[in-house]
């Protein structure tokens, strides 16, 4: 979990109970992401917050507030389909 955060105000554990997922964890930021959400649309995200829930994830952008909803690939990248106005929201949708 080296480099991997939480957001603020967050617990582990509150982030488990809300999504129902008691094996979510925090991973590191440091890999592609790409916002895949339309037909067409393929661009970067730059991830600031990564949290992952088995095959799927949460991704908070620098510079941006909301949170992206996307699949966890075998190489450790993040294709982003789904954007939520805040954390709460995002991981009740999972």
């Amino acid at each position: 979990m080296a480099d991997a955060q939480l957001p603020t105000g967050w617990t582990l554990r509150q982030i488990r109970d809300v999504s129902g997922d008691r094996e979510a964890v925090a991973l590191n930021p440091n890999r592609p992401v790409r916002w895949v959400g339309h037909a067409g649309a393929d661009e970067a995200m730059h991830p600031e917050i990564v949290l992952g829930f088995h095959s799927l994830c949460l991704v908070k952008p620098v510079h941006d507030g909301d949170w992206y909803m996307g699949s966890l690939y075998d190489d450790g990248s993040i294709g982003c389909w789904a954007a939520y106005d805040d954390l709460h929201e995002a991981l009740r949708g999972l």
